[in-house]
């Protein structure tokens, strides 16, 4: 056996943790340990990733080279009738709230997780596949330990989850739902990973896997067709990067949409230097919830309609776009609404990692909720990207064919001299870029240690409505509100009574000035983390 590798992980499941830290004890890179870790999240946090979803990982080597592997999903290349389609709601009670979710076989979109984790071992991975899968295969068929947290997803999303018999015998094999401390099995899923290590992804993309997917979207009222699956590709773009205090930022660039409104947010903190007030008293607050809502209004107002513009990240983020925003930094007392509903769930995955030899992988993935439908005999549960309102804001039946559906993950890598110093990212659909905005500042702003950046509490304005954690010092706060309200800006404001997972889910690593590692999860989401000294 190889020499161990000195790294770090942080993700969403300690299990996923794991099967990270058993690759370096391998002797893998970040690739390696990543990929693995990201097949085992298929199996302990099935109702937030699967192979037949999407994401982003964005990679920094040792010899210095970024690139953005975007393997999120595809839209198909052709519509159908829509009464030939099978898509419809369903209502997912919160307690607090509902929301609607819509699934069916015409929910699916072109996958491109497993796509995308084959390619990047295949570009920058060092052990062989086989190896790399191993730690994935032996979760599925010993079975993973169920937390709180994927619990809770279990519970809300059983609806869409228990309607195929596989999912079934995963999540309720005796009838009764999985609960806390229990453990599932994907003996099929164990089998079909195997399988596909010895096929390559061809299997399922215009192989016999893909022939059944697209045999039952015909016969069952899906758009998927073999066109679809052989012709996705992953594509390898350069990551948006700015400098923010001192550091380098990389993240995802369009058409994804994420990485820029967290550059746009963070360029208007940098106007006022956060860190000249206590951390969390009101004039921190105001600070924030003005960068959000200026950040929404410039969506609305030119990006949102332009994120396929090859040079929509130049306009947007240019001196002449931020100086129009900028000056109502210290006067805004209202925004334009997003005119669209505030999306309470996210069904998405994060995991972070670096290496001793420079490499570092920050990497997002998603299977919306679930398509419902499972590619019989494979346990692999299909997305719903093409029901996920956030992804369509002009409608479900109006996305474009053969497009790259943009998405909100914003993978992360901050560079101090060129070095990786923190990768992170996060879950929660909208709030990935305020949760992402308000960590890096806790960094790079406050000094916090990486642990205690990640569970301070958070805020997050969008649509009029102003979100906020317990743990903030609001005695300062300003009484001088012509609305009355405790803020100085018009809107709704919701005090939760406890950290919620509705703030996003970062789980990141740091590379310390001494060399060592340090790192933390999201206790918001049942992140973990773990380290190979």
């Amino acid at each position: 056996m190889s020499q161990h590798t000195r790294g770090a992980i942080a993700a969403g499941h300690p299990q996923t943790v794991e099967a990270g830290l058993e690759i370096f004890r391998m002797g893998g890179n970040v690739f390696d340990a990543v990929i693995a870790a990201m097949l085992a999240s298929c199996v302990a946090e099935p109702g937030l990733t699967s192979l037949a979803g999407g994401g982003f990982l964005l990679a920094h080597t040792a010899e210095r080279q970024n690139i953005v592997f975007d393997f999120f999903s595809q839209t198909p290349h052709y519509k159908r009738q829509a009464s030939d389609i099978d898509f419809y709601a369903i209502d997912v009670d919160f307690g607090i709230t509902t929301q609607q979710f819509h699934v069916g076989m015409g929910s699916i979109a072109t996958p491109g997780t497993l796509a995308g984790l084959f390619h990047v071992h295949q570009r920058l991975g060092h052990l062989p596949l086989k190896e790399v899968i191993a730690p994935a295969l032996d979760l599925a068929r010993t079975g993973a330990l169920v937390n709180e947290f994927q619990a809770y997803c279990y519970r809300i999303l059983s609806s869409i989850l228990l309607t195929s018999a596989e999912m079934r015998q995963i999540l309720a094999p005796t009838g009764a739902l999985v609960k806390a401390g229990d453990r599932i099995v994907m003996p099929l899923w164990a089998d079909t990973l195997d399988y596909l290590a010895q096929t390559g992804a061809q299997a399922l993309y215009g192989g016999d896997l893909g022939q059944q997917l697209v045999n039952d979207c015909h016969d069952q009222g899906g758009y998927l067709t073999l066109d679809d699956l052989e012709h996705y590709r992953v594509i390898e773009r350069s990551p948006l990067s700015f400098n923010y205090q001192g550091h380098t930022l990389l993240t995802n660039p369009p058409p994804s949409s994420g990485g820029a409104l967290i550059a746009f947010s963070l360029r208007l903190l940098a106007q006022h230097s956060p860190g000249s007030v206590p951390f969390g008293n009101a004039q921190h607050i105001e600070r924030l919830a003005r960068a959000m809502q200026l950040t929404n209004q410039a969506r609305t107002q030119g990006y949102d309609q332009c994120l396929y513009d090859p040079d929509i990240v130049d306009t947007f983020l240019s001196e002449e776009t931020l100086n129009r925003y900028a000056p109502m930094l210290h006067s805004l007392k209202h925004a334009t609404p997003l005119n669209k509903p505030l999306n309470k769930w996210g069904s998405t995955t994060h995991i972070s990692a670096i290496d001793a030899d420079g490499n570092a992988a920050s990497v997002t993935a998603s299977n919306g909720e679930g398509s419902s439908y499972v590619i019989p005999g494979t346990g692999i549960m299909m997305n719903n990207m093409l029901g996920e309102a956030d992804l369509h804001p002009n409608g479900f039946s109006q996305w474009i064919e053969n497009q790259r559906i943009s998405s909100m993950m914003a993978p992360t890598i901050v560079l101090k001299d060129g070095k990786p110093q923190l990768v992170l990212g996060s879950g929660g659909s909208n709030r990935i870029r305020t949760a992402i905005v308000q960590v890096v500042s806790n960094l790079l702003d406050f000094q916090m240690p990486v642990q205690q950046a990640i569970d301070a509490p958070r805020i997050h304005w969008e649509n009029g409505v102003f979100n906020l954690e317990p743990g903030f010092d609001l005695s300062s706060t300003s009484s001088s509100s012509s609305t009355g309200s405790i803020f100085p800006f018009d809107g709704k404001v919701i005090a939760w009574e406890q950290q919620n997972m509705f703030f996003g889910g970062v789980h990141a690593v740091v590379s310390l000035p001494d060399g060592e590692f340090s790192g933390g999860g999201d206790r918001r989401r049942g992140g973990a983390f773990g380290v190979v000294a």
